[in-house]
């Protein structure tokens, strides 16, 4: 049974999921754009036997919404939740889990809270040096990220209000299959999207992120923070869901060499939204892989 609860942080209600034993192995799970915490219901039932924890993080949801304030919307300040969900939580590591933007807020706890991250997990999610490195690059990747800059654009929270948030559903929808959204599991987005400045507080994670944007075939110098080795010492999972059109896998080429210990797993029959379309696949690929790392003496 998934249990909803709202935990203070600094002063905000956050909504907070958690199911499982509390003395079992814990998993955190950080979701992505546009969804909330609610978008991981159907993995988290799926690994009863885990402490799964799951969290509506800043500009979406029930959670502290700082916009106009991008600095409130900065890595920084999302780790800083990170860290206060653990800490409520009484866990000193975990296993953290994400999705889309929730990965790259993970690949930032990887690197900045490597004593409190035990495991790495990404659902078609990518790290932030390949994910520039192929932004730039003007290549496939490049043409499909072009959305990027549309929602960083002044007004486009009205676009995407509009038609009962025909746009926001077409970011959902764009050459990926949407059978798993029902009228019920829409209805339940909408609501969500109709909090006060939910749209804001979301469109401006876009805004506040460092990644730029080539034109496609038009290659653009790399940043200088792209430049940076930023490596991966705990294991990591990658589940990909091998018909994604949002994320492409040259964005994961090249993983293995920031990585310690890297296990790629590929689900057939699903794309960006894995989670929803295939649940079981995605928390046996996680379980199975748990095991292993257990089999090997790992914490």
């Amino acid at each position: 049974m998934i249990r909803e609860t709202l935990l203070d942080i600094g002063g905000a209600p956050t909504r907070l999921l958690t199911s499982g034993p509390e003395d079992a192995p814990p998993l955190l799970f950080l979701h992505g754009f546009p969804e909330s915490s609610l978008s991981w219901c159907g993995v988290m039932k799926a690994l009863p036997e885990f402490r799964c924890l799951a969290f509506d993080q800043r500009g979406f949801g029930i959670s502290r919404n700082p916009w106009p304030d991008l600095k409130g919307l900065a890595m920084p300040a999302l780790l800083g939740d990170v860290a206060a969900v653990l800490d409520a939580g009484g866990s000193e590591r975990v296993t953290l889990v994400g999705h889309d933007w929730g990965a790259a807020v993970a690949y930032a706890a990887a690197f900045a809270l490597p004593h409190r991250i035990g495991r790495l997990v990404i659902l078609n999610g990518v790290h932030p040096v390949l994910f520039q490195k192929a932004l730039a690059a003007g290549g496939p990747q490049s043409a499909a990220s072009q959305y990027i800059d549309w929602l960083r654009a002044d007004g486009v929270e009205d676009t995407l209000r509009a038609n009962n948030f025909e746009k926001l559903l077409g970011l959902f929808s764009a050459h990926m299959d949407m059978g798993w959204l029902t009228p019920e599991l829409r209805a339940e987005y909408e609501r969500e999207w109709s909090r006060p400045n939910a749209v804001e507080g979301m469109v401006s994670w876009y805004r506040v992120s460092p990644v730029e944007v080539a034109q496609p075939g038009a290659p653009i110098p790399l940043p200088a923070w792209a430049e940076a080795e930023m490596r991966v010492t705990m294991p990591h999972l990658l589940i990909w869901g091998l018909d994604d059109t949002a994320l492409l896998p040259e964005a994961a080429e090249g993983l293995e060499a920031l990585c310690e210990d890297l296990t790629r797993v590929e689900l057939e029959g699903c794309d960006h939204w894995l989670h929803h379309q295939r649940p079981d696949a995605v928390a046996r690929a996680i379980r199975e892989w748990m095991s292993s790392r257990s089999s090997l003496g790992e914490a």
